[in-house]
Formats: C-alpha cells, structure tokens, sequence
C-alpha cells in the first residue's frame, strides 16, 4: 500500500526560509485548513496518510520532502541547503527507521528532496539554490548499487527542480524550460505549462491520481485534455511559503 508521511504546519510557518519569493502574510488558521483538504485529497487517492507533528516550533517543518528522500531500498537523510531546516532531519530519521534502511549525506554536500525528480530507475536531481554538485555525486554513490542511474539537471530562477519539472507519467513531463534544462530529458514527450501559470508544472501524482493546485486552471485543463485523471486543491497560503504540492508529502511503499 502507498503511505504519505505528512506533518501538520507550524504556527510559525511565516518566519520560512524565502529565496525566489517575497514575503507575504500568511493566515495560519487558513493554512491549517488547506493542509487538511490537502490530505483529504491524498486520502480519496487511495494513500494512507500518516500524520506527524513533532518539529512544530520549526516554521519549514510542514514540507517534509526536503529533509529525506525514500526509494524502495532505502531511505537517505538530506544536508539540506539553509542550516534552519537541518533541525527537520532527526524527526524524519525516527519516522523512517522502522520503514528502510537509513543513511546520510553530509555537509558541505547539499541536497534537498525537492531537488530529486524520480522516474522508474532514472533519478534527475537539480543543481540549485539548494543543493549542489557534492550533493549530487553523493546520492550518486549511494544508489548506484541498487541500479539508479543519477543525472544532473540545471535549475534557475526557482526554488528546485519540482518547482519547474514532474512527472505526469514514466514517459511524460509537466515542465517550465524557462526555469529547468529542459535538454536533459531526451526521450521523455514534454508537456510545457502555459507562461501565464510558471508555477503549474509541480504535480504530485498519487496512484492513478494527478493532484494539482487549483490556482492553475489553463495547467489543470492541459491536463485534463491529455487523459489524465486529475484532482485539484487550493495550497494559496502555502505558495507564499514557496511551496508546492509535492513539497508537503513523502510518499513510499511499505515494502
């Protein structure tokens, strides 16, 4: 069965770390609503939720990708790029312990889960603001022996490579090339989110389920249009976070 680690949000979500973004108020009591319609969705999509809530003095806490990433074999815990995330990690490490085996990347490599874009055996990873080329040469080692072929893909103007580039399926791409090298997935048919709408690109698909954010309609229609079945929620409080769907979740397989 898919289970989704989620953790609820910090009352001081407002002091997140911005990079691309500016700072905007953010109504908490909102957020909590929106973040229990987000799991609600991930609930109709068959997953089952898992709800945590043990860094809630830490503002980031809320987007549980960053801090680790899950593949069926293994489990490995982030040096993530701003040192008021790092605090995340020792949660994530309990959480997981009982699901995979865990191991690390150290500093100064850097690395954030929102970086890693994973389609069947081949693992993009964006060179950005937050992880870097030791990070990537890291996960590299780490997952060469389970038979992960690692690429580095080049990541501007946003946050991580999600921000701009997911997977719709094992052959389909959601992306914004003004933001992702988009050159880097050849072989994979591109489907490119209308320039009005930069941020449509980050979907999180939960099973047969594309989840997307509601604010992006021509990007939810493109979809639609394609097949897909889709689901839509609003995470507006938390895109003033720089955040985006797949940056509340983990999803894995309780193998």
């Amino acid at each position: 069965m898919l289970s989704i680690v989620t953790h609820l949000p910090s009352p001081s979500l407002e002091q997140c770390e911005l990079t691309f973004v500016n700072s905007e108020k953010i109504d908490i009591k909102k957020a909590e609503i929106q973040h229990e319609s987000y799991r609600k969705m991930l609930q109709s999509c068959g997953a089952n939720v898992i709800i945590i809530d043990e860094n809630m003095d830490l503002p980031d806490s809320v987007f549980v990708e960053d801090p680790i990433i899950v593949f069926d074999e293994v489990a490995i815990l982030t040096s993530m790029g701003v040192a008021s995330r790092r605090k995340e990690s020792a949660t994530m490490e309990k959480v997981f312990t009982k699901y995979r085996n865990i191991k690390r990347i150290e500093l100064p490599a850097q690395i954030e889960g929102g970086d890693v874009l994973k389609i069947g055996k081949q693992i993009f990873v964006g060179k950005s603001a937050r992880t870097n080329a030791q990070g990537i040469r890291e996960l590299r080692e780490i997952l060469s022996p389970y038979g992960y072929e690692v690429i580095a893909v080049k990541v501007g103007g946003c946050l991580h490579l999600k921000t701009g580039c997911t997977a719709l399926d094992e052959e389909t791409l959601l992306i914004n090339p003004e933001w992702v090298d988009s050159k880097i997935f050849v072989g994979f048919r591109q489907i490119i989110v209308p320039k009005e709408e930069p941020f449509g690109a980050n979907i999180l698909k939960i099973n047969e389920t594309i989840c997307m954010n509601e604010a992006f309609p021509k990007t939810i229609e493109l979809v639609k249009a394609l097949g897909y079945k889709v689901k839509s929620t609003d995470i507006s409080e938390f895109v003033k976070a720089e955040a985006g769907l797949t940056c509340m979740s983990v999803p894995f397989l309780e193998v």
